[in-house]
Formats: C-alpha cells, sequence, structure tokens
C-alpha cells in the first residue's frame, strides 16, 4: 500500500506538470482544420479519460516507467450504455482485446484502456473486476464482460517483465477519468513510449466539422510508440533528416520501421458500426502524414466509436438509430486525419526527456531545432498566444 500510494502521488504530479506544457500549437506548429475548445478527445461530449503514471527508481536496480489510461465513451454511463464502433488494424503485430465482439456486435461496451504490452491482461481482468464491484449484474447473477484493452511495447525503458501495472492503478484510472484537458507526453499508458526515436507517449486533438448545417466533433487520443527516425515528417518538414541526435534505435543496427501506435477515435456524429470502421481506417492517414509506413514489425491499431445514439442500446426488441448517409461522411473522414496528425505531434512536443531500466534513454525533441526548421522550410506559423518555454 505504501509504495501504490507513492506512485499515484507521483502520478498526479506528473499529470498536472505534463498537462501545463506547450503544445505543438503553442510552438507555432501549423495544422489545418478547426479545432474544439479544448483540442482534445473530450471535446466530444461526455467522453471523459483517467491516467495514472507508474515512475519509480527501485532498489533492485529496476527502473519502472509504465502505466495505465483509461477512455470512458459515456463517462460513467459507459458501463450501462454501449456506443457504437469500429475498428481496424493497419499493421497487426500488437494486440487489442475485444475486437472480435466490436465486429460481431458493433458496439463498444465500457472503458477502452490502454497500457504496456506485458499488462494487458492484468488490466483486462481488473475492469471485469470494477465492473462486478459496481453491481448491477444481469439475471443470471453474473457479468458478461469482454474488455477493450490496446498495448505498446514500452521495454525500452520500462522493467516491462517486473508487471508493475496492477488492479488498484486500473481501478483508479477508471475512477479518476474525467473531461477537461488531457495530460499528454509522459503520462499513463504512454509513460515509457517512443516514437521515431524521440520520447513520445499520450497525445490528443479534435476537429470541429459542419455537415449539412450540423455541428460535429471529432477527437483522437494516440498512444505513440512507432517509426524511426529518418522517415519523421512534421507539418510536411522532413524532420527526420536533420535533427539527428539520440537516435535510440538505428543507434543499436535497428534498420527498419519499429514500434506501435494506438489511435481512438470519438465522435458526437451519428454513424452506424461499418461507418466507424471507415472512420478508424482513416487514422492510418494521419499516421502517415508523419512518414510512418506501418511496417512490418508495427502494431497499428486504430478504434473508432461514436457517441450519438444512446437510446439504441435501451432495453426493448426494436431500435432505431439516425446516422449520416455516406455522402455526407467526407468532413469527418478529413477530420480524423487532421487530428491524428496534431495527437501525435502534440505527444512528442509534450514528452520529456526520459532515463529508464537499463541506464537506456529516449530524449525528447528539441524544440529550437524543431522551430528553425519550419521556419526554413517557411512553415512556421505564428501562435495565437503566448507561446511557452522553449528547449
Amino acid at each position: 500500500m505504501r509504495r501504490l500510494l507513492a506512485s499515484i502521488t507521483l502520478a498526479a504530479a506528473c499529470a498536472a506538470a505534463t498537462a501545463a506544457e506547450p503544445r505543438a500549437r503553442d510552438l507555432g506548429i501549423p495544422f489545418e482544420g478547426t479545432p474544439g475548445t479544448l483540442n482534445a478527445i473530450t471535446d466530444v461530449a461526455g467522453v471523459t479519460v483517467g491516467q495514472v503514471t507508474l515512475i519509480e527508481d527501485l532498489a533492485d536496480g529496476h527502473k519502472v516507467r509504465t502505466g495505465v489510461t483509461a477512455i470512458l465513451p459515456r463517462g460513467k454511463a459507459s458501463l450501462d450504455t454501449p456506443v457504437f464502433g469500429g475498428w481496424f488494424a493497419l499493421n497487426g503485430n500488437g494486440e487489442m482485446t475485444g475486437t472480435a465482439w466490436i465486429d460481431e456486435s458493433g458496439q463498444v461496451e465500457g472503458p477502452v484502456m490502454l497500457t504496456n504490452t506485458h499488462s494487458v491482461g492484468v488490466v483486462r481482468d481488473a475492469v471485469i473486476a470494477e465492473r462486478v464491484k459496481a453491481g448491477g449484474a444481469d439475471a443470471s447473477g453474473y457479468w458478461w464482460s469482454l474488455p477493450i484493452v490496446a498495448e505498446t511495447w514500452d521495454g525500452h525503458l520500462n522493467d516491462i517483465n517486473g508487471f508493475h501495472v496492477k488492479p488498484e492503478h486500473v481501478a483508479q484510472a477508471l475512477r479518476d477519468a474525467q473531461g477537461g484537458p488531457v495530460a499528454e507526453g509522459n503520462v499513463g499508458g504512454g509513460t515509457g513510449m517512443i516514437c521515431h526515436e524521440f520520447k513520445c507517449g499520450i497525445g490528443t486533438a479534435s476537429r470541429r466539422v459542419d455537415s449539412d448545417g450540423h455541428d460535429y466533433t471529432v477527437g483522437v487520443l494516440v498512444q505513440a510508440n512507432y517509426g524511426v527516425r529518418d522517415p519523421l515528417r512534421i507539418a510536411g518538414v522532413p524532420v527526420g533528416q536533420f535533427l539527428r541526435d539520440d537516435r535510440v534505435y538505428t543507434d543499436a543496427a535497428i534498420t527498419g520501421d519499429t514500434g506501435s501506435i494506438v489511435i481512438v477515435v470519438a465522435t458526437d456524429a451519428p454513424l452506424l458500426p461499418h461507418q466507424l470502421k471507415r472512420i478508424a481506417k482513416r487514422a492510418g492517414m494521419g499516421l502517415a502524414r508523419m512518414g510512418s509506413y506501418a511496417g512490418n514489425g508495427s502494431g497499428d491499431l486504430f478504434l473508432a466509436f461514436s457517441t450519438a445514439n444512446a437510446p439504441a442500446s435501451g432495453p426493448g426488441a426494436l431500435h432505431r438509430a439516425e446516422f449520416l448517409g455516406n455522402d455526407n461522411v467526407d468532413g469527418l473522414f478529413e477530420a480524423t486525419v487532421q487530428a491524428t496528425e496534431e495527437a501525435i505531434v502534440n505527444a512528442m512536443v509534450a514528452a520529456r526527456d526520459m532515463r529508464g531500466e537499463g541506464g537506456r534513454y529516449a530524449n525528447a525533441i528539441p524544440h529550437g531545432p524543431l522551430l528553425k526548421l519550419l521556419k526554413r522550410y517557411g512553415r512556421y506559423q505564428t501562435p495565437s498566444r503566448s507561446e511557452g518555454p522553449k528547449r
């Protein structure tokens, strides 16, 4: 219990610090589209996010650099009211539990959890345990549950085989989930993650969309842990060709694309499951804008859900749902691409240098040199509000 309390206190401190870090737009990185109020997945009404960050140097020399992130599509009501959903694997060297039932039912039931590769099992079981504790079992006396838990591998920085994510961390992430700003970078499931050989982690963004006179929101949250340096592009600038220092993997003779990314897309637009699968596929195009080609060793798993049509999940034999016609979803496709790209850049910008297991490191992308490159290529955009501190 003493160690748990220390980890939780540290998690809260990390979340508070990271939430105050400058974001990509604060630095002058340009993006297309109009963001929501928070430029976060929580701009979609009802969506809440909870994160527990675990950072600890153990007495035996091992380093804990991991955590868990919970996304609740309908907040606390997520346990009782499913959302329509769809998922897509751009490249399947990864894990997302519960996807067979998403394909079969077209629904996402309960929270969406993100963690490290070797903690998928404990997180899945802990979600079920929390649902049982919440009560309200069906007539048979049992909950039937297939939780959605997705992973990326943080073993470069984290003692991944120490199994440091515990059920109590899952319970706290679910309990503390809330709307409002979302902490980014070295937090939650993204604590020990790396992308394009820079320190990375959790990132989020959103877009507002007008479709035939109706206003909708698309929000994206990523756990980014993919890619090598050379192909990296930010705002179209080939920064990976210039920012060459501290190449985490290529210095170790890894030559191909590596790592993974989980992308979660939320919207309040009324869409059916097959349309949400189409939305999930478009997340891959935002990933491609960053220079990823979804290599053989990469796990690129995407999930999309809609918070509309809540009554369609109620009791009764006959249900009705509204949905946009296929001719009216192009704006949502574009918004998904734009928000995915910005969410990944936000994860990189918010991250901070980290040393971890075995003395290995991942340094964050340097803000100053990045902005010089953007200016050199004519891609710098003066921020609309004061810029954050530079590194």
